[in-house]
């Protein structure tokens, strides 16, 4: 119960740092340390397989396609004013409270004994391979086409936002050099200046 705690504590710091973090890299990586924990969490479970999947597909594959989009997507920090709608901010933090709350009251307030480690490693068995396969190719079999397609999709958003943006940037005009500000020819430099006819 110790370690599930001290766990828990992890995961929910690497989540805030998810949303709470400015840089979208520093997200990717608070990400991917949420995910390694919940690795750690099934190994606790003697779920060595899943957590072994953890590892390979979330902590590995997909975070490195999200890394991957992050960078296509070179999103930087917006330097100019920004128009949001008025009052969206507490909104958000309203809506973050009731869904904390809403969370927080649900897990205290059901008194339920947790179940017996027994009958908890016979549902688990060890997360065997056979088992996953029967459900993930068996009844969640859509869920797991969708899943491809989402990802899929991302990729195909990334890639046309970047095309679109170097579109822009090749159609922008070339001079963009800075003029006089008079208008007129630049003045001659000071040592011309000085110069007697």
């Amino acid at each position: 119960m110790v370690t599930f705690v001290i766990l828990a504590v992890v995961m929910v710091i690497g989540a805030l740092g998810v949303v709470l973090l400015r840089q979208p890299v520093h997200a990717a990586l608070a990400l991917v340390g949420t995910l390694l924990t919940l690795a750690v969490t099934y190994v606790t479970l003697e779920a060595h397989f899943l957590a072994a999947i953890q590892v390979i597909v979330y902590a590995g594959a997909i975070m490195v396609l999200f890394l991957f989009v992050l960078m296509l997507l070179n999103v930087q920090r917006a330097t100019g004013p920004q128009r949001t709608l008025p009052g969206l901010r507490w909104v958000a933090y309203a809506t973050g409270v009731v869904v904390a709350a809403a969370v927080a009251l649900v897990a205290f307030w059901d008194g339920r004994p947790a179940p017996d480690p027994a009958v908890v490693s016979a549902h688990l068995q060890g997360g065997h391979v056979a088992g996953i396969a029967d459900a993930l190719f068996g009844e969640l079999l859509l869920a797991f086409h969708l899943v491809g397609v989402l990802l899929l999709t991302g990729v195909v958003g990334a890639v046309a936002l970047v095309q679109r943006r170097a579109d822009s940037v090749d159609g922008a005009p070339k001079g963009g050099g800075s003029r006089p500000s008079g208008g007129g020819v630049p003045a001659a430099p000071a040592a011309a200046a000085g110069r007697r006819p």
